[in-house]
């Protein structure tokens, strides 16, 4: 049995990769947006916070009412409890990376989960 699990390119208007890649901790998306559209919806969590990486384009989060400006290499985190949307620029598409996990649940990092 191996302990890795390697996919291609994703392609599309979102990609879900838990199940693509046997995630047991984190949810992993890859989405576009086109120019001028949003995702249809305003959310929050009721446990899991979201960290966004802004892969290409521009636009705007509305989180809680607040307007975020949004820009290749931009990282966003928003905890569980935010009100959030996300919208493309009106002359841009907006691609960009959203992994979810569960809040306070990080017990070590780097070195500290190392075995060396």
């Amino acid at each position: 049995m191996s302990n890795y699990t390697k996919i291609g390119k994703v392609e599309g208007a979102r990609t879900e990769l838990h199940d693509k890649l046997g995630l047991t901790g984190a949810e992993i998306s890859v989405n576009t947006l086109d120019a001028g559209s949003s995702v249809p919806f305003v959310h929050a969590h009721k446990a899991n916070e979201e960290i966004y990486l802004i892969l290409s384009g521009r636009g705007k989060a509305v989180i809680d009412g607040e307007e975020v400006d949004l820009n290749e290499g931009d990282w966003v985190r928003i905890a569980p409890a935010g009100r959030r949307q996300f919208f493309a620029a009106a002359d841009s598409p907006l691609s960009y990376v959203c992994i979810q996990v569960k809040a306070g649940s990080l017990g070590a990092y780097t070195i500290d989960d190392a075995l060396v």
